[in-house]
């Protein structure tokens, strides 16, 4: 009788463990293009003097909008308006001592908005 239980649970046991399927499915990306947040922020960051220090992937006076988003990534929420206040205020001393140049023209909605579009290039 004993024999009859442990069959079944020996299988079950074996079955939940899965098997080495070679058939993985590779992660899935997402087009960060087709978010709303990435279009509103990007329309901004064109219109604005962004792309005379920054690039996406290079370092050109300031630091590459990539590189931004890496090291910010994983930070609350807070950060995108702390950083919008950055943007809007200018300042120096976390990325060099070449200092940002103060964007007071601009919206703190605008400002947020480019954040928000330069936090989802993070690698």
């Amino acid at each position: 009788m004993r024999k009859f239980f442990l069959i079944p649970l020996i299988f079950a046991a074996l079955m939940g463990c899965g098997g080495s399927d070679s058939k993985t499915e590779a992660p899935k990306t997402v087009d960060i293009t087709k978010d709303p947040a990435y279009q509103d922020g990007l329309v901004l960051e064109s219109k604005n003097d962004c792309k005379t220090c920054h690039a996406i992937d290079v370092k050109i006076t300031g630091p590459a909008f990539r590189e931004i988003a890496n090291k910010y990534a994983g930070m609350p929420d807070t950060i995108v308006s702390h950083l919008a206040n950055k943007v809007i205020s200018g300042g120096s001393g976390v990325w060099g001592e070449i200092p940002m140049l103060p964007h007071a023209g601009l919206s703190k909605a605008d400002a947020e908005a480019i954040v928000r579009y330069i936090l989802l290039l993070k690698k």
